[in-house]
Parts: C-alpha cells; structure tokens; sequence
C-alpha cells in the first residue's frame, strides 16, 4: 500500500497536514505491514467541501450516462480481483482463495445488481396528478468495518453512484487496502472529481467528526451496535439522517424431521465462515431436546475437520480474527461459556494446535447452552458455536426471538410449508430457509438493535434518495 495513495479527495490523491500514523498488522504473522495514515477533523472538512461543490453537477447527471460510468467500474473492477483478494487475506486473514472469490465476488456483485437496477429503474411516478420524484439525498458520509471490507464499501459506493449522491468513505483502519484499489477502480473508470472522497482514520476521531458534519446529509454506517449508538447520538443535533447494519445473535433452528447431519454440518461451517466475523452468522444452534447428544457429536466433528491455518494455504478454511483486541475479547466470552456451565464439546482457550503466532482461535462448539448465558445472548465475532435444546415448534421461536438484536435467522425443515410458517413468526430482517443463500437483490437489514436501514438491491439504492410530491404536476 502506497503512504502517498491513502487520501483521495477532490478527484486527488493528497497526504493531509497534521496526520498521525498507526502500524498496520498482519494478523496471521503479528509482523508489521506498515503505516496507515489517521486523518483529522480538518480532513472531514476537506473532503465534505470538495464532495458539497461537486454534488448539484453531479445529482442532474443524466441516468444513462450514470449507467455507462457503473459499466466502466465494473469492467475496471475485474482487473483488480487478485489485487483485491490479497489485500484482504493480508489485512484481515481471510483466507486467499474465500477473500478472491467471497469477498471481492460480493463487492463486483453489488456494482452488477446496481447496473441491472438501472437499466429499468424509474425515479418518478405518478399519483394523479401529483409527481412523486425521488432525488439524490445529498452528500453521504460512508464508515464501514473490517470483516467484509469491499462487500460493505460497494453496497454503499454503488448505489450511491447509481443515484447521483456524493460521498466520503471512511475505511476501517484495519482493513483500508481495499478502499484504496476501490479508488483507484473509480479514478480510472472517469468519476467525476469530489464525487467520491476517501480519508482514513479511527472510528472517534474521523468517524464521529463524519456523523457531527452540517453538510453531510447522511450517514451510512456499518458496524457494532455499540459503534451505531455513538454516531447516531453524533448526528442527531443536525437531524440527518443515519442507516445502521449493526450487530447479530441470529438463531439457526433445525425442526425434528431434518437430516440432522447435513444440517449440522452446513450449519458449523456457516457459523465458522469468515472466523466467525459475519454479523448474519448463525451462531445459536437450536435442536430437538431428545437429539442434543447427538447434534453435539456432529457438531464436534464438524469443527474438528475445519483447518485453520496460513489464510495463504489453499486448504485453509479458517484464517485468524482481525486483531489481538478481537482474539482476547473471544478468548474472554469462551471463558465466560465455561464459567457459566456451558459444556465445551470441542476448541476452547488458547490457540490451535501448531500457531504459536497470529490471531487464531480454536474452532469452538459449546453444548447444553441456556438464553441466559452470555455466549447465547451478546454477538461474539468469532468461530463460537452455541447449541440450544427445544421442546417444541414454540419454545424454538421464542428462543430464537429471545435476543436484543434481530438480524438474520435460519429453519430448516423437510416440511418447506413448516419452515415457512415459522419463518413468519421469527422478528428479524432476514430468513434464510433450508440452506438458501444471501440475495444481492433482496434487502439486508434488521429488527430492533441489529439496526433501522435497508442495504443492497432496491431498498438500498433508495436509501439515498428524498421523497418529493409535486402537487398539480399532472394538472391539465
């Protein structure tokens, strides 16, 4: 990563006075990769400014040419994938080949459901003879986390772009590689200067001096749930407004009439995928009481055959978490499983066997786990798997709506009208239904604090935009 290339702001790339720097860290070696560059309060400023001049050119940019612009970044974007995949396996320890096709494939997805949108997209209808007209809501300001960096940038930049809005992107600090190339990807494809503006820096420095800004009409934030409170208490005086994809405890119910082996086994590594660092990962485990012991065994297996390792290895499928911040606060909610009486069935303390270094946590499965413990109620962010016994179709529901988040939430059943059913009665934003994937075209969000906003395919692009009714348009 070029120190030179860490700001781009007003179509330039510049290095800011009076910025600090903080060492990036490999999490799989614990060696330094080198120095990123923290902006200021002073470098907000600067980016809103160039994003504020450059936005009323750009909100009237016809939808054609917007779609021609979106063509160029996606053809652009293709050329990077390799560029973009080691980047992440570097700064975040995704494994090479997860981070090549997952997590740089979600980010070109997202830019490809925006351009099918726009080919069909109508930002004006009419309601007799009222014209109702969506327009772009202004400058947005963009914080996104480390765990999924180009997944959570382009499903913010995309839309973005597709609606004529202006931004300014803060990556996270420890992950801002792909930021970087995504700048690069947008230089080159012929964004107009001040449309996008990039600037690092840390979450209560940069990030709160974002949320508090006059002129910026909106903040996109994705992150913690702790993070999604202080930006929005930041941003309140100025009455903008904040979409927040926050945290997740999602539940992963398996009803008595399911192939209990394939569905442990899908579910363990959907719960282990990413290390566990995915906000929609299914990581309460609910099955039949009278199949517990045997849900443990498959279960144990499962996490036993997942290999962790070198996140450059081909058959690695767990890299390391992101931080030494983020492996002790996992170390400390496995010590709170065992403290509480959850049964360790497999993983535990310390690292795997053989890593003396990097960030890597043993593949955990704790059994016989109650609502009340902590490793069932507060999001983890690692590979720790927590399996829960019911006793019925209701007490599964309940169980699973037991949670102050309301994210994601998985049922399988060999009864699809069963699964439904439940689907139905189960608050969060997201079902997902005998094994079904994630739909780039379909709205990401959640219920209660897993956040208020809606991201990805329509819902998400409109996100951006302002509800205007003309009254008397259509008047003859």
């Amino acid at each position: 990563m070029d120190l030179n290339r860490q700001f781009y702001i007003d179509g330039a790339w510049v290095t800011p006075a009076n910025t600090t720097p903080m060492m990036l860290i490999n999490p799989a070696t614990e060696r330094p990769i080198q120095n990123v560059m923290l902006g200021t309060a002073t470098t907000v400023d600067q980016a809103v400014i160039a994003a504020r001049e450059a936005f009323p050119s750009f909100a009237e940019m016809p939808l054609f040419e917007r779609k021609c612009l979106l063509e160029r970044v996606i053809e652009l974007y293709k050329l990077r994938f390799d560029d973009i995949g080691a980047s992440i396996c570097e700064q975040m320890g995704a494994p090479l080949t997860f981070a090549k096709r997952f997590q740089a494939g979600a980010g070109l997805s997202h830019f490809k459901e925006v351009l099918r949108l726009l080919v069909s997209l109508s930002l004006e209808d009419n309601l007799g003879s009222t014209r109702i007209i969506r327009e772009p809501i202004g400058v947005i300001g963009m914080i996104v986390p480390w765990n999924w960096p180009m997944n959570q940038i382009t499903c913010k930049v995309a839309p973005a772009l597709a609606t004529g809005c202006t931004m300014i992107l803060k990556p996270s600090e420890y992950a801002p590689g792909p930021a970087i190339i995504l700048a690069e990807i947008l230089e080159e494809a012929g964004v107009p200067k001040g449309v996008f503006n990039m600037i690092q820096g840390t979450g209560p420095n940069v990030g709160a001096a974002m949320a508090a800004h006059p002129n910026i009409d909106m903040i996109s934030f994705t992150g913690s749930t702790r993070g999604g409170i202080a930006v929005a208490q930041a941003a309140a005086p100025s009455i903008k407004r904040v979409g927040q994809e926050l945290g997740g405890k999602s539940p992963n119910i398996l009803l008595d009439d399911v192939d209990l082996e394939d569905s442990i086994m899908r579910g363990v590594a959907l719960c282990f995928r990413n290390s566990g660092q995915s906000c929609n990962s299914p990581s309460r485990m609910l099955v039949p009481i009278e199949r517990m012991e045997e849900a443990l065994n498959i279960a144990k297996l499962a996490a036993d055959q997942t290999l962790t390792g070198d996140p450059r290895d081909d058959a690695t499928i767990l890299g390391p978490v992101v931080s030494a911040a983020q492996w002790n606060s996992i170390q400390a909610y496995i010590k709170s499983g065992l403290d509480e009486g959850a049964t360790l069935v497999t993983g535990g303390l310390g690292r795997p066997a053989g890593l003396e270094k990097g960030f890597y946590v043993r593949p955990t499965v704790f059994g016989h786990v109650t609502p009340q413990m902590r490793i069932a109620r507060e999001e983890i962010f690692g590979p720790v798997l927590s399996v829960m016994a019911f006793e019925s179709e209701d007490q599964a529901v309940e169980i699973a709506n037991d949670t102050s988040f309301g994210l994601a939430a998985y049922v399988e059943s060999a009864d699809l009208g069963r699964a439904q059913a439940i689907a139905r009665r189960i608050r969060a934003g997201m079902i997902h239904l005998n094994g079904a994937v994630a739909d780039p075209s379909a709205p990401f969000g959640g219920y209660r604090q897993s956040g208020n906003g809606r991201e990805w395919g329509k819902a998400g692009l409109y996100e951006f935009t302002e509800i205007k009714a003309v009254m008397g348009f259509n008047a003859n």
